[in-house]
């Protein structure tokens, strides 16, 4: 690619770019703390979705000092729907670190950004050249789409290799332009111009010199080498309350999907089609529940819950037990009015909210 041909890149880009097209709260400031958590809130989540989560975890930890000094649990639930849950975890675990070891200061370089947990080499470009001034070029999935289409280049972005091509082509168009304005520029050009399923080419700045609109490849570009498999899993929860209004919960642990997150007790198996009455001989049936001494109040119909990598297909059978004892060791044992204030994984907030199912619980 010719010097001339980036300048050109610039030069339309700029003109096409105004501050007031697209306007969020953590755009036009330079608070490194509002930068962060505006972009680890975006990741894999939507402006739309993301921006009430923003807005209510302002408000409840104004300062990343506040936020360190948050319970897990709490911060958990704040997140809860967002999915991705182990960017909550990191941003606690980053919160800490820059109040403990950095005296409360995010790192104003690009390298020092990187230490932190959670922050990958998109969100310290970010991060540094919105809130610092530092002269790095961001590298998203806007920005590999835009590039690609513009080049009608066919280099796989989804492999070590591609993604240090593209580094280079990213830092030659941004060139001397100041990386701040360039960054929110192109940032805003893939999502309102060069989108993935509807490329506004007949609008384009970028047009007159764009390749793959000449070769009639914009929608298939970028090239991603690797095929994305899904897997099924088949998870049956295990609702049992008593008369009184209490129900048993446990956390899950780590190595698995929803890390930390609160479950009913799950028996999960490799097939569709479980009967509620196959379900005391399955492997994973609790030695502490007696199945003789359980009244089966209903078994709710399948939710589903799509993850990058695999659909879960959830079926909660709801118990009555005539009395649940104090504690059960690695359970605990909750008032049911206490539901709204746990973090449960998406498929069980999405079975809370269907009232027809819960008439037992409330």
């Amino acid at each position: 690619m010719l010097n001339t041909d980036w300048l050109f890149f610039q030069q339309a880009l700029l003109g096409w770019y105004r501050p007031d097209r697209r306007p969020m709260p953590w755009k036009a400031i330079k608070d490194p703390y509002a930068i962060w958590l505006s972009e680890i809130i975006l990741q894999q989540t939507r402006v739309e979705q993301g921006l009430p989560y923003f807005e209510r975890f302002v408000a409840a930890y104004p300062t990343v000092v506040d936020l360190a000094a948050a319970e897990d649990d709490a911060v958990m639930k704040l997140w809860e729907g967002l999915g991705y849950y182990s960017r909550a975890r990191n941003l606690l675990k980053a919160a800490r670190m820059v109040t403990a070891e950095h005296d409360g200061a995010f790192p104003d370089t690009y390298a020092g950004l990187r230490t932190l947990p959670g922050i990958g080499p998109y969100t310290a470009a970010a991060i540094a050249s919105f809130a610092f001034d530092r002269q790095v070029a961001v590298l998203d999935g806007n920005v590999f789409r835009i590039l690609a289409r513009f080049m009608n280049d066919s280099t796989p972005i989804d492999t070590g290799k591609g993604r240090k091509h593209y580094e280079a082509l990213v830092s030659s168009a941004l060139g001397a332009t100041q990386a701040r304005t360039f960054n929110q520029a192109i940032m805003d050009f893939g999502a309102l111009v060069c989108t993935p399923r509807k490329a506004s080419c007949h609008q384009c700045p970028l047009a007159d010199q764009c390749a793959s609109l000449v070769a009639g490849t914009v929608y298939d570009r970028p090239v991603k080498e690797k095929k994305l498999k899904r897997r099924s899993r088949y998870f049956h929860f295990l609702v049992v309350s008593d008369r009184k209004g209490n129900t048993i919960i446990e956390q899950r642990g780590e190595g698995d999907i929803w890390q930390a997150l609160y479950q009913f007790p799950l028996i999960e198996v490799d097939r569709d089609g479980l009967t509620t009455e196959a379900l005391p001989q399955q492997d994973g049936w609790p030695d502490w529940l007696p199945a003789d001494q359980l009244k089966l109040t209903r078994r709710s119909p399948p939710f589903k819950q799509q993850l990058t990598h695999q659909t879960i297909v959830a079926v909660f059978h709801h118990f009555t037990y005539p009395e649940l004892p104090g504690e059960i060791v690695g359970r605990q044992v909750v008032k049911n009015k206490m539901f709204s204030n746990i973090a449960f994984p998406r498929v069980i907030t999405k079975y809370l909210a269907d009232k027809t199912l819960l008439l037992d619980l409330f």
